[in-house]
């Protein structure tokens, strides 16, 4: 008896080789496979098949179908059957799974890739992979998962981190027979070789107080220090938190996320000239003359619009923290706009999704983006120079106003 399809060792020339189509390499694979695996089965038979022999301990009985996903297509493979116990070539095969690791990578690679699961279903079939559903292309993707938690986890040794950007991104999540709004908490800082990190990430029922203190808290435990600087939106708690965990930082609020709370406390109309206004604070050449020029905005403001001015004299000390750094950093650190860069990455894999079956989904992929992404950054030019970062961290500038030194420290 012979495993059905074979295709006969010595018809794979050289010639076929060179010209081998997908159908070539499936048949070939399958050769091979039926081949060891009869060899092995007879070993344990103690006899080759239909060999009258007193050695032999065991026969073959048949062969029992088994479908196996390769690179090169779905494989129909023939695996031997034994009169008594069992064989299973645990060599070639997974138990209860019938793709290749190295298709289960693939599978894994596109998920990341921000590729539906549909595509990735129908990419497997143009390919000869003829029963790869969604279900498994999700299953493939959960590989992932040590992956993703080594990188989570490892120790911040890289540091002092003097400045760092935190932001939170919604996602929805199938929890409890409905969907809910979580939030994926990342955070981003600048290495003592000048390089950006991806710090951490975690998903955080409500984007509030307790959520924040407890991911500021997993970073400190992993050994985040010398921050200097937080730069964020203005999210609900993450002041405290601030306050709270790292009690020699200061706060950055976004200047891009302030532009838009100033503007919707004036008309429609006189928006272009607020937004005009405010800018000017920011074009200014040093720390004196940003606190001048913000003084007078706060002039005309009052003169027009009172609210607005109540509204920017009320948040002009967290907006001007980036004062008490260098000039020659001061893009970098004013705003959030660095994050939203990555935000907008993030976006772009998980939009794909839509609704995630859980939080372990949700954390899978934005770990996995966030990981290759930190690799690029490895790889790539110092985000900020060694002799900056050094003359931040030892020596920030005064102000020369008679308001506060800025930033103002925050307390628990």
């Amino acid at each position: 008896m012979t495993a059905p399809d074979s295709v006969p060792l010595h018809d794979l020339t050289e010639e076929n080789l060179a010209s081998a189509s997908p159908d070539l390499l499936r048949a070939m694979i399958k050769t091979f496979a039926d081949a060891l695996m009869s060899a092995e089965a007879d070993t344990l038979c103690g006899a080759e098949y239909g060999q009258v022999s007193d050695n032999r301990v065991n026969h073959r009985n048949g062969y029992r179908p088994r479908e196996w996903d390769t690179r090169a297509g779905t494989v129909e493979l023939a695996i031997p059957k034994l009169r008594q116990g069992s064989y299973f070539p645990t060599w070639l095969l997974e138990r209860r799974r019938r793709a290749e690791q190295a298709l289960v990578s693939v599978v894994a690679t596109a998920y990341v890739l921000g590729v539906s699961t549909r595509r990735v279903e129908k990419l497997a079939a143009s390919l000869g992979v003829t029963q790869l559903s969604k279900s498994q292309v999700s299953a493939m993707a959960k590989h992932l998962d040590e992956q993703v938690a080594a990188f989570r986890n490892r120790p911040l040794d890289t540091g002092p981190y003097t400045f760092m950007w935190v932001d939170a991104l919604t996602q929805k999540v199938r929890e409890g027979g409905r969907i809910i709004n979580v939030h994926a908490l990342v955070a981003v800082g600048v290495n003592a070789d000048g390089q950006r990190e991806i710090l951490g990430l975690d998903v955080a029922t409500a984007e509030d107080g307790a959520g924040w203190l407890a991911f500021l808290r997993s970073l400190i435990a992993r050994g985040l220090s010398g921050v200097q600087l937080v730069i964020s939106d203005a999210h609900t708690g993450l002041v405290d938190a601030i306050g709270a965990t790292l009690p020699g930082a200061s706060w950055q609020r976004c200047r891009t996320h302030y532009a838009r709370n100033l503007l919707s406390q004036v008309p429609k109309s006189a928006q272009p000239w607020v937004a005009t206004l405010l800018r000017t604070v920011f074009e200014q050449p040093d720390s004196t003359a940003v606190h001048a020029q913000i003084k007078q905005v706060l002039d005309t403001l009052e003169t027009r619009f009172p609210k607005a001015a109540e509204h920017l004299d009320a948040a002009q000390h967290d907006l001007l923290a980036f004062t008490a750094y260098p000039r020659q950093i001061w893009a970098q650190i004013w705003s959030n706009n660095p994050q939203e860069r990555l935000n907008k990455e993030i976006r772009r894999r998980t939009d794909v999704v839509g609704i995630f079956p859980d939080r372990t989904a949700v954390i899978r992929l934005v770990g996995a983006v966030l990981a290759e992404q930190n690799d690029e950054w490895t790889e790539a030019r110092r985000y900020m120079g060694r002799e900056l970062l050094t003359k931040a961290r030892l020596h920030p500038i005064e102000s020369e106003t008679d308001e506060p030194s800025l930033p103002t420290e925050l307390t628990a």
